[in-house]
């Protein structure tokens, strides 16, 4: 299957959360499948941290380019584009083509990029700009809407702003809001960028820097919480990168890579710092730290919640401890509370909080299973 990254401009001005509004905007977008013609098997993908638009199938002439959810999105895959028009949208704020901190700011008289004045989004503004594309699309109501990690905060969060658009929601390896262990480990990754000296206050681009230092290590501290204990150990254990070159088998240095663990975070923060952007590292993890339904709630989910009226899917990983299965519980018990339509599977999965990306045969089955009920419930033919 292959994939063209399409692009549509706002120029109405989007309020935002936080009182500003963005003016001038974009959103880089994909779409897989065929729109039926009552235009009622759409179904939306919201993504992760730093995950984008691209979400399944390939480029054509690009070799490695498979969509980040291609294993669960196709044709005859869990989520089976002969039957649904899925539609993946890249965040506002993001660095993968919708506008973001890299992008001229129109209200600057040189044309420079927004860098640190981008202004701070949330998943709910995340949200209103996405309903704005599906309205550009026609598509009135949603079939469902899908997401992981932040992407599933996102997912919630269109059942209570625009609870009569949506028909199903699935939210996988996600939280009603995040702990305070969450947001410390953020706000440790932050620092890192900010405290890096090519950073120059968010302005780096006019310096002809990139603060890949601070990037290096926020990728390296977020990759340690995306995995399990079990897989780590499993993976690297102390094997050590080099051959024993003391009676120890350490090198008792301050400086060199000895250890493969080491190895394999500095590879994933090398990796990172050449195609992520510091500013949009900066905005996402924020978003993720503001979510919280419940808050306008006195801290109360089942009344966050009483307005939903989608029904729901909820997928939590046993070793995801990031994003535990006891959170999801949280929006399980919530829903019960207010007699909705809830499903809920706990996978007893090894692979951490990466195993909502990756194929396991009872998750990619629970997904398809649910899909299929949508399917058949509606009768909807693409």
């Amino acid at each position: 299957m292959y994939a063209t990254p399409l692009s549509m401009h706002f120029a109405a001005p989007l309020p935002l959360q936080s009182g500003a509004s963005l003016r001038d905007y974009h959103l880089s977008y994909e779409t897989y499948g065929t729109l039926n013609p009552t235009r009622s098997n759409a179904v939306l993908i919201c993504h992760a941290l730093n995950a984008s638009h691209h979400v399944a199938g390939v480029y054509q002439g690009q070799e490695r380019s498979e969509g980040w959810w291609d294993n669960m999105i196709g044709p005859g895959k869990p989520l089976d584009t002969e039957r649904f028009f899925v539609i993946g949208v890249n965040n506002l704020g993001s660095c993968f083509g919708s506008t973001g901190p890299m992008h001229p700011n129109p209200d600057s008289p040189t044309g420079q990029p927004y860098g640190a004045d981008f202004p701070v989004v949330t998943v709910e503004d995340w949200v209103d700009a996405q309903a704005r594309l599906l309205d550009a699309l026609g598509i009135e109501t949603l079939a469902a809407v899908m997401g992981g990690s932040l992407g599933g905060m996102q997912a919630l969060s269109w059942t209570l702003q625009y609870p009569s658009r949506v028909r199903h929601a699935v939210v996988v390896a996600s939280a009603p809001n995040l702990t305070a262990e969450n947001i410390a480990f953020n706000e440790v990754a932050r620092r890192a960028i900010v405290t890096d000296p090519d950073f120059h206050g968010g302005h780096f681009y006019a310096h002809n820097t990139v603060p890949k230092r601070g990037l290096r290590i926020a990728r390296m501290i977020g990759h340690i919480t995306y995995l399990s204990d079990d897989v780590m150990n499993e993976k690297f254990g102390r094997t050590l990168r080099d051959t024993i070159t003391s009676a120890t088998g350490y090198k008792f240095s301050t400086q060199d890579i000895e250890f493969q663990i080491e190895s394999y975070l500095r590879h994933q923060g090398d990796k990172f710092a050449e195609y992520f952007d510091a500013n949009t590292y900066l905005l996402i993890t924020r978003a993720l730290d503001y979510f919280d339904p419940a808050r306008a709630f006195r801290g109360n989910l089942s009344r966050a919640l009483a307005q939903a009226t989608a029904k729901f899917l909820v997928v939590s990983f046993s070793t995801d401890w990031r994003f535990s299965p006891k959170r999801s519980r949280e929006i399980v018990k919530a829903l019960l509370d207010n007699q909705h339509d809830v499903s809920y599977a706990e996978i007893d999965a090894r692979h951490g909080h990466d195993a909502f990306l990756l194929d396991d045969a009872r998750y990619m089955g629970v997904v398809r299973s649910y899909f299929e009920r949508i399917f058949n419930a509606s009768g909807a033919k693409p």
